[in-house]
């Protein structure tokens, strides 16, 4: 699959295979995975809406009052609690808060810590904390941002907590792990991880990630 099928590119952008052309739940990387519950704002679903048309147009093709319409609520509304479209993708491309969630556990414990985080949060219906950054694979527009700010919130947060060499590439390949777990949940919704405990997840795949934080 190729980022381009994922995001799609162009005056006819293709939809992600993930994505949700009708009714029924967003995709993963389309949905909020930090916004908390808010009843009565339009928060939550506002940023799910503006994730889902980042992610499948170009940047210059989204409008708020496409936004509104997908989110259920009025454009004003969009610029009342965001401002501009461009405030609006920023908060889109911020991994900060799924930094604080993701590495908020000692180095030794963090593996397993980052796994059960994952899970816990997809299951929770918030959607996943990282896979949105695949639809801006190969795209020069300004959801190039996302790539930036994903390098700098999540491989360069965690390489300043790593010790010992190489731990920016290590950081890059936990990333890559913690991403392709997260596709790879989305890929077998039905699979045998869609009904496994989060711990029992956590004792397969967390070792491999724990390595390479203490490598």
């Amino acid at each position: 699959m190729t980022a381009q099928a994922e995001a799609g590119t162009g005056t006819n952008p293709q939809p992600a295979p993930d994505a949700a052309t009708g009714p029924g739940p967003a995709p993963d990387a389309a949905r909020d995975p930090v916004a908390p519950a808010d009843p009565g704002t339009g928060r939550t679903a506002i940023l799910r809406a503006a994730r889902r048309a980042f992610a499948l147009r170009p940047y210059a093709e989204v409008t708020l009052r496409g936004i509104a319409a997908d989110a259920g609520v009025s454009a004003s509304l969009i610029v009342k609690r965001f401002g501009s479209k461009e405030q609006l993708f920023a908060a889109v491309a911020d991994f900060g808060p799924a930094a604080d969630a993701l590495f908020g556990a000692p180095l030794p414990e963090l593996g397993r810590h980052m796994v059960r985080t994952l899970v816990g949060r997809r299951r929770a219906q918030q959607g996943d904390p990282l896979l949105r950054v695949v639809f801006s694979l190969g795209i020069s527009d300004e959801r190039s941002l996302l790539r930036d700010r994903f390098q700098e919130q999540i491989t360069g947060r965690l390489a300043a907590l790593l010790t010992g060499p190489d731990a920016a590439l290590r950081a890059e390949l936990v990333a890559a792990q913690l991403i392709g777990l997260g596709a790879t949940l989305s890929i077998h919704r039905d699979g045998a991880a869609a009904g496994a405990p989060p711990e029992r997840l956590a004792d397969l795949y967390a070792p491999a990630l724990q390595r390479l934080l203490e490598a």
